[in-house]
């Protein structure tokens, strides 16, 4: 695979396409600061300039600077001797360039040597990127949704995605209300306790909630079922974006349903498996093992993982672990998107739980 020479110039913009707005002078001085070695303030003011594509007609705007805050923002941090939080914002820059390299008489060796291990990182896991670009990238541009378009107050509310931030009481509470104003007024409660600012006239915690919702909506909706409502879903509203996501072909000894990988092979299996080596009778028998009665070829195309990488500090407040991988699995006569309940994973989503209804 080849892979093309990245330099200054294509990781830039044209002024074109910031017309009328801030955006070049703010890439500029983010620039600026990069060279002059102020990792720091780069980073302050890559987050000023996100924060300023996201005002209202510079979608096309929002979707160049990709690529470019999260490369700043890796190679600033790896700068500053912090790979391990450079490393997903490399990856999430490889989503959009997978053939980049640098130019080392324009980047330093640990900006370069944190390029690629990010990108070793992605091919000793045999990941590709979700979608185009990262969940986390994504998410960051996605407008804030029209609240009448989110919320139904009939009898099926709590069976929607406020469910992960019901408690018992509270669910069975609404479920006692005969009435749509019954129902209504304890909609409005709900919220009012929930709401971190009172004073204003915002309430962040459930604006936050239902962009997640809409985020889910549109883009792991499974045929009739809403997005918000897969496991999928669930993960991304309680924990928000990973820091980094990506697939790879479910493969022997993946199968959900057969652990020690005897029932599903793959054609390299096969292959493997019939080259010579031992007697007759040892051929014949891992010949057999892949190919015997009752076994098909994994259709990596209809087979794979999807897995969400959540470092630590990306992860609710009191949860113990360095990193949580959250698996979903795709197969014919399984299901799509299934999540792995493991016991960490449960773990975690049970505290998410719980902190989020905290909130109340």
């Amino acid at each position: 695979m080849k892979r093309f020479p990245v330099i200054a110039a294509s990781l830039f913009f044209t002024a074109s396409l910031f017309a009328a707005s801030n955006l070049p002078q703010l890439l500029q001085k983010a620039k600026d600061q990069f060279r002059l070695a102020a990792y720091t303030d780069a980073l302050k003011t890559l987050d000023i300039l996100e924060a300023e594509s996201q005002k209202e007609g510079l979608e096309k705007e929002r979707t160049a600077l990709a690529p470019v805050l999260a490369f700043y923002r890796g190679a600033c941090l790896a700068s500053l001797d912090r790979p391990a939080e450079a490393q997903p914002q490399f990856q999430a820059f490889l989503a959009f360039q997978p053939n980049a390299v640098l130019d080392p008489a324009i980047y330093s060796k640990k900006v370069i040597a944190g390029l690629e291990g990010a990108r070793r990182t992605l091919a000793a896991n045999k990941e590709l990127p979700v979608s185009t670009g990262s969940l986390a990238t994504s998410y960051r541009t996605f407008p804030k949704p029209r609240r009448e378009e989110q919320i139904s107050l009939g009898e099926e509310w709590a069976e929607g995605p406020v469910r992960f931030l019901m408690t018992p009481e509270e669910r069975h509470n609404f479920t006692r209300l005969a009435d749509p104003v019954s129902r209504s007024e304890y909609v409005t409660a709900f919220w009012k306790k929930r709401d971190p600012k009172p004073e204003t006239p915002e309430n962040e915690f459930r604006d936050e909630f239902e962009r997640r919702v809409a985020f889910a909506n549109s883009r792991f909706t499974q045929g009739e079922t809403a997005g918000s409502l897969t496991d999928r879903g669930m993960v991304f509203i309680l924990l928000g974006p990973p820091t980094y996501a990506g697939q790879k072909p479910l493969t022997s000894g993946d199968d959900a349903n057969d652990k020690a990988g005897l029932f599903k092979y793959r054609p390299s299996d096969l292959r493997i498996a019939s080259l010579p080596g031992g007697t007759t009778t040892d051929h014949a028998r891992r010949v057999d093992k892949v190919t015997g009665p009752g076994n098909s070829v994994n259709d990596a195309g209809k087979n794979w993982r999807e897995v969400w990488h959540y470092r630590h500090e990306n992860l609710p407040k009191g949860i113990p672990y360095f990193q949580v991988d959250f698996e979903f699995v795709t197969k014919e006569g399984y299901g799509a998107n299934v999540l792995q309940r493991e016991t960490q994973v449960l773990d975690t989503l049970e505290k998410a739980k719980s902190h989020l209804r905290q909130a109340a």
